[in-house]
Formats: structure tokens, sequence, C-alpha cells
């Protein structure tokens, strides 16, 4: 069973960068869409972005897009979101999370992931 393990937590002043990374335990990717999802305490879990394992298609949240990169490497068998000029509100619990389609039309909703990550927080201060 596929088990994802998400890292790269920290504390970042507003407008510094921090990445985090996703790895499956033990195993390739077999999902073809990986993704990363955050949460603050009391609100529902937030689409951040999404990628095809093919690397062909991305899909960001508006919010995210122009600032965050999500890429993987299959040599590491790794997903990363790289988070460039950060904000307060980018203060969060962030989730990888592998699902089996990449969809345009879906790739937002958390309800198609069936694999995710322990969670690791994200902390911008200003």
């Amino acid at each position: 069973q596929e088990q994802l393990a998400d890292s790269g937590r920290g504390l970042v002043q507003a407008g510094g960068s921090l990445r985090l990374s996703c790895a499956p335990s033990g195993r390739t990717f077999n999902r073809h869409a990986i993704a990363w999802f955050r949460q603050t305490p009391g609100k529902e879990r937030e689409f951040v972005a999404a990628m095809s394992w093919s690397g062909l298609y991305t899909k960001y949240a508006d919010s995210v897009k122009g600032r965050f990169t999500i890429s993987g490497d299959n040599a590491k068998n790794t997903v990363y979101l790289q988070m460039d000029n950060l904000k307060l509100e980018d203060t969060a619990v962030y989730f990888c999370a592998s699902g089996p389609v990449f969809d345009q039309r879906t790739v937002q909703s958390w309800k198609i992931y069936s694999y995710w990550g322990q969670g690791t927080q994200v902390t911008v201060s200003s």
C-alpha cells in the first residue's frame, strides 16, 4: 500500500522561500496525479497545486500562482513544492496526496486522492 511522506517544515519570514518534498515510502509513485493541499485550524483543506506524474500537466490555486511551483524528480521519485515570496496567509499545515487520474476538472478536489502524507507545518512570520 502506498504511503506518502511529506517533509520540509519550517519557519520563514514573509517574502522568503521554502521547499517541501513528498515521496512514497518504499515504492515509486503509482498514481497519475500528485497534489499539495493545505489546512489551517477550523478550515477545510485547500487545494494548492497538482501535477501529472508525467510532468505534462500542472494546476495551481489562484492564491499561489506565480509564487509556487510543483515539480517532480523521477530519479529521486520525489515531488516538490517550491514556495517563493511567501505571505503570512500561506501559514498552514501542508499535505501531499496522490490520486488515480489527473483531470483538470477534478484535480482541485481532495476527494479524488487516495493517499496522503502526514502533513508538514509551514509558518510565515512578519
